[in-house]
């Protein structure tokens, strides 16, 4: 006994808050769900977490989606966001340490503390508990559980033994090894250890702690000699609390509201200004911003931009103008007033990531400030860049994407695209043509009796192309000339969405070069022949 109380001294009396189903409360407020639904959050196509309602249907975690719908008909199935879970769990931290500083987060929905302080303040470790639990009852947080013990990993296991009813559990100090005692392997949360313990017959931690140490770290090496002193009850791991970093959003109230873009502009540039130079006193730059337009209807319109180096004042407001004009119906007037405005800097770097290197980067650096220039007088999507992406045709595999943002294609590259221009799934001729029309040209490809060539439904040709010539438009030159055909390639039919009477697509493409040397990427549908792209 002697001993146990000679390590509980040289332990840290840790209390531990858990919030039950805490990806499930975030996911749900998030999406806009009442509390009572039933939800499920999925990660890797398995239920992470559950609701209450959920589980009363039998959703447990781990089922696959389909298993769990199959459960539960009425099922909520919410995509696991570990940026959506932290996020909403930074207010709470804020609310519990307004009555205790040194709070250290575990994960999102678990956080810890030294009890030593809240214990003697508030008199007793169950009084202290109450009253943190009674903080998170006004802050619209129920059904929070505390758990007190000797080290982190004790007072989280006594947390969770909490129930609804009891919602503070304390273990006595050097009573952690014998609460933990009984409990099963997988506490520890560690599978591959846990699968061999299972294997060798170490069912419960008690029958784990009763190895001696010198043989669990030669048998299982310094993790398991790690998770062996937290089943011996022996965590002497700190409480770190977390460093509260600096508050970087940045809010504008408009009072009256206001209901013109330009206004609103100009009323951020000083806000913008601010976040811009605390930043730079910090030695940071944001690169992903988010703008939170909040309207006299009540409405919260946000978005995240993205940036090719870092925001300047200039660039915040550029985002703010472009996200004004994207939801009103003019360039200038709003269809709610304004009345708050939210700039948070979503992600920052430090300025040193950023810089130029020892030559500098001056042809980069004049061209990012040439663009944006252009972008800032023409709008959001006045300057666009081109990301490849998944396709049949060259058309299709290009998307455009306003500078700035995430480069991001329409259609994903790396899955199979059967009917593609090279007659494979997933490979593409190179190279790819210098130029695609975004309005196929008009053309007629002519046999060397003058007869235009044609493509029966089994790829047969009427005759072998000898020259082609566009048909008349504004924006096609030389048209009406003859051009010979030198070489040729193809037919590739193509057959799309045979199954749709509507979106059903027959046709055939071919490769021609003329006799100046320019290849040219033709189609032909029935007798109606067109360019789609050029190879120069």
């Amino acid at each position: 006994m002697g001993g146990g109380g000679l390590m509980s001294g040289s332990l840290t009396r840790t209390m531990v808050v858990w919030i039950p189903d805490w990806p499930v409360t975030a996911a749900a407020t998030a999406a806009g769900h009442p509390p009572d639904a039933a939800v499920a959050v999925l990660a890797k196509g398995r239920v992470l977490a559950s609701s209450a309602a959920a589980r009363a249907e039998g959703v447990r975690r781990g089922l696959r989606a389909r298993d769990a719908q199959s459960r539960c008909p009425e099922l909520v199935v919410l995509k696991y966001d570990p940026v959506i879970d932290a996020r909403a769990f930074d207010p709470v931290i804020g609310c519990l340490e307004a009555l205790t500083p040194g709070i250290q987060v575990i994960r999102p929905g678990m956080c810890a503390l030294k009890a030593r302080g809240p214990s003697r303040f508030y008199g007793s470790e169950p009084a202290a508990a109450e009253k943190l639990l009674d903080r998170l009852e006004t802050f619209d947080v129920p059904g929070g559980r505390v758990g007190i013990a000797d080290g982190p990993f004790a007072a989280e296991q006594a947390a969770r033994a909490s129930s609804a009813g009891t919602r503070v559990a304390v273990i006595p100090g050097g009573g952690s090894a014998e609460f933990l005692a009984p409990l099963t392997v997988d506490a520890l949360e560690q599978p591959t250890l846990t699968d061999l313990l299972r294997r060798l017959g170490l069912r419960s931690l008690g029958a784990f702690a009763a190895l001696h140490p010198t043989e669990v770290l030669t048998r299982f090496g310094p993790d398991g000699a790690f998770a062996h002193r937290l089943a011996r009850g022996e965590d002497d791991r700190p409480v770190v609390a977390r460093q509260a970093s600096p508050e970087l959003a940045r809010k504008l109230d408009f009072e009256p509201p206001v209901d013109r873009v330009d206004q609103v502009a100009f009323a951020v540039r000083a806000v913008a200004d601010e976040l811009v130079g605390q930043l730079t006193t910090l030695g940071l730059v944001c690169t992903t911003l988010r703008v939170e337009v909040g309207t006299e209807s009540g409405r919260v319109h946000e978005r995240e931009w993205l940036h090719p180096r870092w925001f300047s004042p200039a660039d915040l407001v550029d985002r703010v103008r472009w996200q004004l004009q994207g939801s009103g119906t003019a360039t200038s007037e709003l269809t709610s007033p304004v009345v708050r405005i939210r700039l948070i800097p979503e992600q920052v770097d430090p300025v040193g990531a950023h810089v130029d290197g020892l030559w500098g980067g001056g042809p980069d650096e004049r061209i990012h400030r040439a663009l944006s220039r252009v972008q800032s007088m023409l709008g959001h999507g006045g300057v666009a860049s081109v990301v490849i992406g998944g396709g049949r045709g060259f058309l299709e595999r290009q998307t455009l994407v306003p500078w700035g943002d995430r480069p991001v294609p329409a259609n994903p590259p790396d899955m199979p695209w059967p009917g593609a221009i090279s007659g494979t799934a997933n490979r593409w001729p190179t190279p790819a043509p210098s130029t695609v029309y975004p309005t196929p040209q008009p053309a007629m490809v002519l046999a060397a009796d003058g007869r235009q060539v044609t493509v029966s439904a089994r790829g047969v040709l009427s005759g072998e192309p000898a020259a082609f010539r566009f048909e008349p438009a504004p924006q096609v030159a030389d048209s009406n000339k003859l051009h010979p055909v030198t070489a040729w390639a193809g037919p590739w039919p193509v057959e799309e969405r045979w199954w749709d009477e509507e979106a059903e697509n027959r046709l055939a493409r071919f490769q021609l070069v003329g006799a100046d040397g320019r290849a040219w990427l033709f189609a032909v549908r029935n007798t109606h022949w067109w360019a789609e792209a050029s190879y120069d």
